[in-house]
């Protein structure tokens, strides 16, 4: 497949669409203007494009950043597979994690979480037999809650004027759910405390514990996953290679080193952009995918950002969990390793979630809150073809921003040897709790290294190295303006931001962005519902 992402194309002096960043929300919503026939222009301003979807080489290894898992493929019809096929011309594969996904460890205890919503009752009532009826109760929220979603979003993409008029007919339905923390909801059904630490193991895919967290959004991670997880066969790099060549079939181009520097406007109208390097590029429509914050407080002309009162919208939402990742190249192929397809997710037991963080964030010689152990050469069945005779293993932690602000104004790679001190202690114990669950592992590693929340800062352009974006709290999804439209003509926005977190929430992103901008539904198009 020829890969037409480059460093210096041949660039049109006119696009229908430029879109800043590479992201899956950008992703999204080029393919599918690209199949309106839009000549697109996606912006990456780093090396390698794809956002959190990109992967990275390293001594003969490489790894996924952001992609550990995605629910709903093994649907065909689902919404999740049916978008993902129409955005990568059906060329996108995945491979299925098998039966269980994801494995909650609670100091010496485990609860696997099974494939398929049967499975998954009967596992959890043989775990919890006494809270039968609480666990078919939570079920039946999960499930009400997401089908309160499609009218929510979809009011997100309709003109203004109809919107603020249909707004709370179709959302009230969702605010009974997003209201309510994932706490709240919880204890209505049960006093167990292990029952709801295991429930909502599954925190970290959205960054929130659950005293913090809306339940809409909990339900929506839960619900994706009762089909089972699955990876995208030949790693995520995929995504961004499937993509390109629908881009490229209408003239588009999805450009590298590609660094914008400002948001072209006249007359509250976005005619184009101005690149770094003084360029101006022209389009009828800017799309921005590089976040609400960074879209706010560095895109834009500070002048149409005081016209708006951008900024106080800024004042209503916090940024999400930022984290540390240890990326581990080892020796032996996945069989030799006995390396699981399944997640691994550990806590510290006797303690709720908020607490463990609570105590993590006063203290972070405390035990860490949550540690994800994701193995992705082994759910990848095509990655001892690419790599024959090594692993790779990702260990995921949250990690406060502000531990590392002393170091903010330096450079990647070059932060001095107190830095690289603090992250080799980090990084050890780690590798301690790697070695509690797979002491096989042990003398096999040739390679590590960690990403701490300056390096997703550097890469991603998120002010304080947050992952998800925006929060998911209840106050979130009351927040009326991150909508794809915004007081600017012809400008947009989408991403995370916009829907919810992860690569699920920005492809439907992109989805809801395309939509607004030409006015068709696509979701009845490309969906059918």
């Amino acid at each position: 497949m020829i890969q037409t992402y480059k460093r210096n194309p041949k660039l049109h002096e006119h696009y229908h669409t430029i879109l800043i960043g590479s992201g899956m929300g950008c992703l999204s919503a080029a393919a599918i203007l690209a199949k309106e026939g839009h000549r697109v222009l996606v912006l990456e301003q780093h090396y390698t494009a794809g956002g959190f979807t990109h992967v990275f080489k390293r001594k003969g290894y490489e790894w996924d950043v952001g992609i550990h898992y995605i629910g709903d493929m093994q649907r065909p019809k689902s919404a999740m597979k049916k978008l993902f096929d129409y955005v990568t011309d059906g060329k996108l594969k995945w491979a299925d994690m098998g039966e269980v996904y994801d494995r909650i460890i609670i100091g010496d205890r485990s609860y696997d979480l099974v494939k398929g919503l049967e499975n998954f009752k009967k596992q959890m009532i043989a775990y919890f037999p006494e809270e039968k009826e609480a666990i078919l109760q939570y079920i039946d929220l999960i499930f009400a809650a997401n089908r309160t979603a499609g009218k929510f979003y979809i009011n997100k993409a309709l003109p203004p004027f109809l919107s603020k008029l249909l707004y709370g007919w179709m959302t009230k339905p969702f605010f009974k759910y997003a209201d309510q923390t994932t706490d709240e909801v919880l204890r209505k059904l049960t006093k167990n405390e292990e029952l709801i630490k295991v429930l909502t193991g599954q925190y970290g895919d959205y960054g929130l514990p659950p005293k913090e967290s809306s339940f809409f959004m909990h339900s929506t991670v839960v619900k994706h996953y009762f089909g089972g997880g699955s990876f995208p066969i030949g790693g995520s790099s995929q995504i961004v290679k499937t993509i390109d060549p629908v881009i490229e079939a209408s003239g588009g181009t999805i450009m590298i080193n590609a660094e914008v520097d400002q948001v072209i406007i006249e007359n509250n109208k976005a005619i184009g952009v101005k690149m770094s390097d003084g360029k101006i590029i022209s389009s009828t429509h800017v799309i921005s995918g590089a976040g609400l914050v960074t879209t706010y407080e560095k895109l834009l002309p500070i002048e149409i950002v005081q016209k708006h009162a951008l900024k106080s919208q800024l004042k209503k939402v916090n940024p999400s969990v930022s984290h540390a990742c240890l990326y581990i190249g080892l020796e032996g192929n996945p069989e030799e390793l006995g390396l699981p397809k399944t997640n691994l997710w550990l806590y510290p037991d006797g303690i709720d979630h908020d607490q463990c963080i609570k105590n993590y964030i006063e203290d972070i010689e405390q035990e860490f809150p949550v540690v994800y152990i994701s193995f992705p050469a082994a759910k990848d069945p095509d990655w001892s073809n690419r790599y024959p005779g090594k692993s790779t293993i990702d260990i995921i932690t949250l990690l406060p921003y502000e531990i590392f602000s002393d170091w903010e104004n330096s450079k990647w790679m070059k932060r001095g040897e107190p830095y690289e001190k603090l992250k080799e202690g980090i990084s050890q114990r780690l590798l301690e709790k790697l070695y509690e669950q797979l002491p096989q592992v042990k003398g096999k590693i040739m390679h590590y290294e960690l990403s701490s929340p300056l390096s997703t800062k550097h890469f991603m352009n998120y002010s304080k190295g947050e992952i998800y974006g925006l929060d998911h709290s209840p106050s979130r999804f009351r927040q009326k303006f991150l909508v794809p439209r915004t007081p600017i003509k012809n400008f947009y926005l989408t991403g995370q931001d916009i829907v919810t977190a992860g690569v699920g929430g920005a492809l439907f992103a992109g989805l809801l962005t395309a939509s607004a901008m030409t006015g068709k539904n696509f979701m009845k198009k490309i969906v059918g519902s």
